[in-house]
């Protein structure tokens, strides 16, 4: 296992040129950790000290004359109730040098599903720790389960930057010794779970320290604010060097007038990995039928190539049976089949039995899965891997799965569409398992 590296201060891109072209778009982040960790109140910090909030909306978010932060994001009646985060609240601000998609993750343990959906489509994560909640004065302190959990998601599910904030030193006696031990902490817990991490921040998401203004010395920190480090950091590239593979999604039946398609069915979906483009030879799972691009559409009905993680309308040469769940793939790039091995996050309510079977998504394509064996789970507290006959709900683990029909699976590490699966239950259609291709 290769120790990574953790500033807490600076963040080292790969190369100025590749992290100056990534840092342009939207950067897609979520926050999370455990509960009451002052998630909610630190996206309501963002929002309001970057001019992000309306008048009328702050003075609906007043209790007995204090303005509640975390009121911005909890917007169903159970959480506002319950001062907890439920479903997954997305919020949209910006600053001059960028835009930014916020989601606001639960970090009740029973709501871990949420936080999964959420982290596989960001960019980075923010990772909180509440310092009040841990034995700061103590150099050996054990960090929270659940931060535990969320950190090892957002690293198994490819979030490509994780950043620490150490949240509520502002409510401890002494700030610069609690940063110094929790930073210590996560350092060791980073090192010995193989995550990179970006940064280690102190904040008071409260009071606004080191949230969007940086409050220098304050810790013995003097490096950037959070808000500067969110700027910075890079977005998830497209998988362009991936052989090319399309998850048909929707089937689209022109007349015989129509000037786009030769009267041919247009085949809508995203592109999974590679690009596309007229001339293309494909194969088409799970009929094994060949045939030629003859038109690419992009997502405004204009022709052209379109690459990864954009939208794409394909027509063929040649009428074939093509229907929603079908894949596009380019041609003897990929081996489908119907065993595989993965690691898995474990979302149900019941814990997870070797043998029972479960409607297995890939891209829009409904198989059935049964799972052959549980192969090891994973102590969040140690990392060890322990022989396990079953998996509880939360648990992370690895397990064999063998499917009715063969799929055009790659490992996740190389593709995050191709390489995951969702487990749904049979009986009750709740999402079951995260499943992440080995």
């Amino acid at each position: 296992m290769t120790p990574k590296t953790m500033t807490t201060a600076t963040i080292s891109p790969p190369n100025a040129q590749s992290a100056q072209h990534d840092t342009e778009g939207a950067l897609k982040f979520i926050t999370c950790g455990s509960v009451d960790d002052g998630k909610s109140t630190l996206i309501g910090r963002l929002l309001v000290d970057t001019k992000a909030v309306l008048q009328d909306h702050l003075a609906g978010v007043q209790r007995s004359g204090e303005t509640d932060l975390a009121l911005l994001t909890d917007g169903l009646s159970a959480e506002r109730e319950q001062g907890i985060t439920i479903d997954v609240a997305y919020r949209y601000f910006a600053t001059e040098n960028r835009k930014f998609i916020i989601g606001d993750a639960p970090g009740h343990e029973q709501y871990t599903r949420n936080m999964v959906t959420a982290a596989s489509s960001a960019d980075a994560a923010v990772v909180l720790v509440d310092a009040s909640k841990l034995d700061w004065k103590n150099p050996a302190l054990e960090l929270l389960p659940q931060t535990r959990r969320h950190s090892l998601l957002t690293s198994l599910l490819r979030v490509r930057s994780i950043v620490f904030t150490v949240n509520k030193l502002d409510a401890v006696d002494n700030a610069e010794l609690a940063f110094a031990n929790i930073s210590a902490a996560l350092s060791k817990f980073a090192t010995a779970a193989d995550i990179t991490v970006a940064a280690v921040v102190p904040i008071s998401a409260l009071k606004g320290w080191n949230v969007v203004d940086a409050k220098p010395g304050w810790a013995l920190y003097s490096g950037p604010s959070l808000l500067q480090i969110l700027e910075s950091l890079p977005t998830t590239a497209a998988e362009t060097e991936q052989p090319f593979a399309f998850p048909v999604q929707w089937v689209e039946k022109f007349s015989s007038s129509a000037d786009t398609s030769q009267g041919r069915r247009v085949f809508w979906g995203r592109v999974a990995t590679g690009s596309v483009s007229v001339g293309q030879q494909i194969t088409i799972l799970p009929s094994g039928q060949t045939a030629t691009v003859a038109q690419v559409l992009d997502r405004a009905r204009r022709p052209g190539s379109v690459d990864a993680s954009q939208s794409a309308g394909i027509v063929l040469d040649r009428e074939v049976d093509v229907s929603r769940g079908d894949w596009l793939l380019a041609v003897d790039t990929f081996t489908p089949s119907r065993e595989i091995k993965a690691t898995i996050a474990w979302l149900d309510d019941e814990p997870l039995i070797a043998g029972r079977a479960y409607w297995a998504l890939h891209g829009h394509r409904w198989v059935k899965a049964k799972i052959k064996r549980v192969v090891h789970k994973l102590d969040i507290n140690t990392l060890a891997e322990l022989e396990a006959t079953q998996l509880d709900p939360n648990a992370i683990g690895h397990v064999e799965i063998s499917l009715q029909e063969p799929i055009a699976a790659v490992p996740y590490k190389l593709s995050r569409g191709m390489g995951s699966l969702v487990l749904v239950d049979t009986a009750s259609h709740k999402t079951s398992g995260a499943v992440l291709i080995s």
